[in-house]
């Protein structure tokens, strides 16, 4: 078991963790969640040791071997098949000591040892974990040197996960891995067979894997059972708890702040007055839950509409140096209503189509043809990169809006949540997530016809991604994007797109498809490859995709129509209850009625209730069976 008792942490003046406690399982595996800057990586540092607790601590069996990634990405000639098998730093040690060791008694505990860990299974598994993170045989014989920074963290995870360690802690491992890479571990991760503390944005991760999620806000952390839609469930319900023991609170409050007013004057209750003043001051002020602007994601839709095909490819060729394309042979066409997802390991090229469609490259051979005036709106991780910290949101906008008005200006800036102050706070003072909202904001402000997003998910939290696909659901124009967030594919896009071989095609099948034919599960894989879609067919289950949307978007809408019924019902038998048990404090219309009317009226506004609430439960129900 790992014990977290009353641990604050301090930095740079700020209390990150404020005597937050909890006891995770053992052999548990657990999702560190919060929002971005909540501390997360800093409770981590702590159960590692990097970090001094200011008070408390962090408890776990003596001798328990921990495993964490460090920062510096390893290097050097050594190979990452030669560096994932150094990991297990036991095995290597007896391997030595077999090559000198005389005692024969000694020797046989040393292979009996060897045995016992594995030992000479070892290459094979380290192979088998670098494949599954992406290193095909020529690049596991590579020296490290020869890899970019991404890839060489690839390697240090190679390494810890095959070091098996008693405590797997992970920091956003999905950080540096394309979609196949993210899968495989998630598929890996299932099996661990340790205790595992994972931070991590993925919601299908944060589904598949773990079964308790350790909440960490204000400097408190909440440890929930059950994966991330398990806590979602329950988080709703303490909110909800919690706004109505507010507003209970609220009404003692304004009860007792009345009474003081009319009574402390008088001598003959101001000892009563003095009383309620004291209760008042103990009463611990229940906090509202705040509207948070990082969650603001609305993309302006072209008011223009143009004929398809946006785009067409005809039998193109694309690459950076003349001779040696990238792609070839690329027939493609994109419409006006597509949400297509690209899919494809890291290196084969989805990058390049991308930059293709949004006229950054130019084909080197066959055709490309575009509608006249389409507008693009291309999105990468360089733009979050390249912005300039010393400058405002209010700043880069102008610029890129010259000519237009201020007040067009702030509205694009409001649309993404950088309204008010923060429309003038410096870029270098901004969350990664904020800065990744500004980047999309300025690639928007045209309303483009064609939306392109490159991993846009990189420094946003499970609640802004969720605010993000919302956001791209509601946008008019097509969509295009290349992502390692299964979750956000399945409910954004509805055409696959594999680009794989030198080449990209339509993929024939749906994610769980494409899920299975990664992680080998699926009997025709190759077929699954290599057979593009017929593009009647393509067409067609784009077009009954694109009504899919429609009926449940209706649906959506009557839902949260019963939803907001359900509130303003629940509202009026409150404001009844409490005219009937508290006439002081209730509304003066309420309160001149007499209890038999009172009762009558609630017994109509429950009736009402309970009608208008399981209708939303059907609704609810009925976006789950279509979705």
């Amino acid at each position: 078991m790992l014990t977290i008792n009353n641990l604050t942490v301090r930095l740079g003046g700020r209390t990150i963790l404020d005597r937050a406690s909890a006891s995770l399982p053992p052999k548990s595996r657990t999702g560190l969640i919060g929002r971005n800057g909540a501390g997360k990586s800093t409770l981590m540092k702590a159960m590692i040791g990097e970090l001094e607790a200011d008070d408390g601590g962090i408890e776990m069996p003596r001798k328990t071997r921990l495993g964490y990634i460090a920062q510096e990405a390893p290097s050097g000639s050594a190979t990452p098949f030669e560096t994932v098998l150094a990991a297990d730093t036991e095995r290597a040690d007896l391997l030595e000591r077999s090559e000198i060791e005389t005692d024969p008694d000694r020797l046989a505990d040393i292979h009996e040892r060897l045995i016992a860990i594995d030992a000479y299974t070892a290459p094979a598994r380290a192979a088998r974990i670098l494949i599954g993170l992406g290193f095909d045989e020529d690049m596991q014989g590579r020296p490290l040197d020869s890899f970019s920074g991404g890839w060489k963290m690839r390697v240090a995870l190679a390494a810890l996960l095959f070091s098996n360690p008693d405590l797997l802690l992970l920091d956003e491992p999905s950080n540096h891995l394309d979609l196949e890479a993210t899968m495989w571990l998630e598929s890996f991760l299932r099996s661990y067979p340790g205790q595992l503390v994972v931070i991590s944005h993925e919601r299908d991760l944060l589904n598949n894997v773990v079964d308790h999620i350790l909440h960490l806000e204000g400097g408190k952390v909440t440890l929930y059972a059950g994966g991330y839609d398990a806590f979602e469930r329950q988080r709703a319900e303490r909110a909800a708890q919690l706004a109505a023991a507010k507003a209970a609170q609220d009404a003692q409050r304004a009860k007792l702040q009345d009474y003081i007013a009319r009574n402390s004057a008088r001598a003959s209750t101001a000892k009563q007055a003095q009383s309620r003043a004291k209760q008042l001051a103990r009463m611990q002020p229940i906090a509202a839950i705040a509207d948070d602007p990082s969650l603001v994601f609305d993309f302006p839709s072209p008011g223009d509409e143009l004929k398809p095909p946006l785009i067409t490819l005809d039998l193109a060729s694309v690459g950076y140096t003349p001779g040696a394309p990238v792609l070839r042979r690329l027939n493609l066409r994109i419409d006006p209503d597509d949400r297509i997802a690209l899919l494809g390991r890291n290196g084969n090229g989805k990058t390049t189509l991308a930059r293709l469609l949004a006229a950054q490259l130019k084909p080197e051979e066959g055709g490309m043809a575009v509608a006249g005036k389409m507008r693009v709106g291309y999105f990468t991780q360089y733009q979050v990169e390249e912005l300039d910290g010393a400058d405002t949101p209010l700043g880069h906008m102008t610029r890129v809006m010259a000519g237009k008005t201020p007040g067009a200006v702030r509205a694009q800036l409001g649309r993404f949540g950088f309204s008010g102050n923060r429309a003038t706070t410096e870029v270098g003072k901004l969350s990664g997530g904020e800065r990744a909202r500004l980047a999309l904001a300025l690639i928007t402000r045209e309303a483009p016809h064609l939306l392109i997003l490159d991993e846009p998910t990189n420094h946003l939290d499970v609640d802004a991604r969720e605010a993000l696909v919302q956001a791209l659901n509601g946008f008019e124009g097509a969509v295009l994007i290349v992502s390692h967030d299964r979750h956000m594919l399945e409910l954004s896009a509805d055409r696959l797109v594999l680009v794989d071989d030198g080449t990209a095609r339509d993929f024939d099948g749906s994610m769980d498809d494409y899920v299975a034919f990664i992680l080998g599960k699926s009997p025709s894989g190759d077929d699954a490859k290599a057979a593009p879609a017929k593009p009647k067919d393509a067409k067609a289950a784009r077009q009954e995709a694109a009504k899919a949307r429609e009926a449940q978007a209706a649906l959506r809408k009557t839902a949260k129509d019963h939803e907001a019924r359900a509130a303003k019902l629940a509202q009026q038998v409150s404001a009844i209850d409490r005219a009937m048990f508290d006439p002081a404090s209730a509304d003066p219309a309420l309160a001149k009625l007499t209890m038999g009317d009172l009762a009558q009226r609630r017994g109509k506004l429950a009736s009402e209730l309970e009608r208008v609430e399981a209708a939303w439960m059907e609704a609810l129900e009925a976006i789950e069976e279509a979705a």
